[in-house]
């Protein structure tokens, strides 16, 4: 693959800069001052005059005058008045001659040198930025061109997506064996559309695919296609696509392919002609793909709801494959690929670290794997060990640890009394996730600590009972504040914006209300990104304040039930709230043993 060089603008604005000086310098050097002709005559007869270029009406020369006490010799221009002149020289012994002194050098310095210097660097630009840079190179595709053994990833390099890997090796038996289909009368898919939320690996397929296959692999994200010029992105796909059919068997691959291909008609203001035009022609050129040509396309997206429906039919992108988060076996088998060139502790066990990080994608734990390394390395050690690779994934989790974050004493105890509640109270409800860490070490931007809980295995749905439990929870911290203080503080405010979130989400798409009943109020407006769903029905205002009434009585049960819960295990709490505070740090067999160990002893008092 050709190696682009890297330039900086500013050393084209330094080198302008020096022109410009370079002239002004020349222009002030051979600035020609205009005189009248009776001032000529007396630095003639003075004997100023050293030298003249005599023109049919013109006078121009070299004379002497004194400037700030020094003598300078100066250029002078003069409309030619006295036919005798030439007399007049003779006398005072002045060199003259019939024709004016040439400009030629001044002109080239002036004019000529600025402009052969510019294209110069403009062409030492152009030649560095490839072959195909120029003014005609808009319409031209930037998609980089891998050859066969340059993209240096195979199906051994990506893993936790099996079912997906399954769907690609039939395109990859197709590149590598066409007859096979061909004598079948099959054809291979145009198009294959790889969905899934951010960082599962979806550009690592397809350059899989390519290092697979063993054919030329084109790469280029979707807003590369588009600029400002109307027509630009039509053609670049079409330059694209005639790379491609020239190198078939090919794989081409559009990266974020939302960027062009979002629903025509969406956009509530117009103005949409240009990626509408460059949405028409990949819709074009997906249709004048020959059977079995050896070209195939592969796009990635996190929001497949918002492509255009022509874009998905049979015949363009025929098969989407899921890339989703892997589950516990294959969060294992990702991190086992990360850490192939990563010196492990022999006591290391990336399963305990896989069952850790549920709803981690492939970048979130390549990061915890890059920042056990980085951890051990701080610490001067030769071997990533099982404790740097917990405090990772806290440090992905929750953010870095604040030791400069110095509490006073009354808030440390209020951190500690919080946390403790969130544990109990999880620990305590049947259906909560088990606490796997307390801590009341300040991390990241506002956490002053965190509970740490993870279920015990995979999980893919949730009962009634357990998103109850898990709000219960969630105001466990506010509510041991309350029983303990008197008077609640801010620090339940994430609590209760997660605890509101998760009482919407059954009232309005869940249809855990027995208020509002088995109705679906918010349509997802996305499958992959979480952020995007918290919304207000589009219902009447009769019906958003029955859902506003419905949310405020399960959160208020559930504040009413965590304050009941600690009321009745107070020496619990107040027992783990003081081990909290001394150690900082709780793991869950500390934290288990201690509450065990405390209620049997609240048993024996009774």
């Amino acid at each position: 693959m050709e190696q682009k060089t890297k330039y900086s603008i500013w050393y084209v604005i330094i080198a302008v800069w020096g022109v410009l000086l370079m002239q002004q310098f020349i222009a002030s050097q051979l600035a020609i001052k205009v005189i009248p002709y009776s001032q000529f005559l007396r630095a003639l007869k003075e004997g100023k005059v050293t030298e003249v270029a005599i023109g049919k009406d013109v006078i121009q020369g070299r004379m002497k005058i004194k400037k700030d006490g020094e003598e300078k010799t100066i250029l002078f221009k003069t409309i030619r008045v006295d036919p005798e002149l030439s007399q007049q020289l003779e006398k005072y012994n002045v060199t003259f001659r019939g024709e004016m002194e040439s400009t030629l050098i001044r002109d080239l310095f002036s004019w000529v040198f600025p402009i052969l210097f510019f294209v110069g660097l403009w062409y030492l630009l152009i030649g560095r930025m490839g072959p195909r840079a120029g003014f005609m190179s808009f319409g031209r595709s930037r998609a980089k061109i891998y050859a066969e053994d340059e993209t240096g990833v195979t199906f051994e390099d990506v893993a936790g997506c099996d079912e997906a890997k399954e769907e690609l090796k039939e395109v990859v038996l197709f590149l590598k064996q066409p007859e096979r289909y061909i004598e079948l009368g099959a054809q291979i898919p145009k198009g294959v559309l790889l969905v899934g939320p951010p960082g599962t690996g979806k550009t690592l397929l397809a350059r899989a695919v390519a290092g697979e296959a063993k054919v030329p692999f084109f790469s280029i994200a979707g807003s590369e296609f588009v600029e400002m010029f109307v027509g630009v992105g039509a053609a670049r796909v079409r330059d694209l696509f005639t790379q491609a059919k020239e190198k078939a068997p090919c794989i081409v691959f559009i990266d974020e392919i939302d960027a062009i291909g979002k629903m025509r008609g969406s956009h509530p203001m117009g103005g949409e002609e240009e990626r509408e035009q460059t949405l028409n022609q990949l819709l074009v050129e997906l249709d004048g793909f020959e059977p079995n040509q050896g070209v195939i396309l592969l796009a990635a997206t996190n929001r497949p709801e918002v492509l255009d429906p022509a874009l998905l039919r049979p015949g363009r992108f025929d098969r989407q494959v899921l890339v989703d988060a892997a589950d516990l076996n294959g969060r294992e088998a990702i991190l086992r690929v990360h850490a192939r060139n990563k010196p492990l502790a022999p006591d290391v066990d990336l399963r305990a670290i896989a069952a850790r990080t549920p709803g981690f994608s492939g970048a979130d734990l390549a990061n915890v794997m890059n920042e056990a390394a980085l951890l051990a390395a701080r610490r001067g050690s030769k071997v990533i060990t099982q404790k740097d690779l917990e405090e990772a994934v806290e440090k992905v989790v929750a953010g870095p640890e604040r030791k400069s974050r110095r509490l006073n004493e009354e808030e440390r105890r209020r951190v500690a009394y919080h946390e403790s509640g969130h544990a109990l109270v999880g620990h305590l409800c049947e259906h909560a996730e088990p606490v796997a860490k307390i801590s009341i070490i300040p991390r990241g931007k506002a956490a002053l600590g965190y509970t740490l809980q993870l279920p015990e295995e995979e999980r893919f749905l949730m009962t009634k009972s357990e998103i109850l439990d898990k709000i219960c929870s969630t105001l466990g911290g506010r509510a041991a504040e309350e029983v303990v203080f008197g008077e609640i503080s801010s620090g339940a405010q994430n609590d209760l914006e997660k605890a509101t979130e998760m009482a919407r989400s059954m009232v309005c798409r869940l249809g855990m209300s027995e208020e509002i009943g088995p109705v679906a109020l918010v349509k997802e407006t996305t499958l992959f990104l979480k952020e995007a769903l918290p919304k207000r029905p589009e219902v009447s205002e009769e019906w958003m304040a029955k859902v506003d009434e419905e949310v405020k009585k399960i959160l208020e049960e559930q504040y009413e039930r965590a304050r009941n819960i600690l009321s009745e295990h107070r020496h619990t709490l107040e027992k783990v709230a003081t081990v909290l505070m001394e150690r900082e740090v709780l793991n869950r067999e500390e934290f288990e043993k201690l509450v065990e160990e405390t209620e049997k002893e609240a048993k024996k008092g009774d």
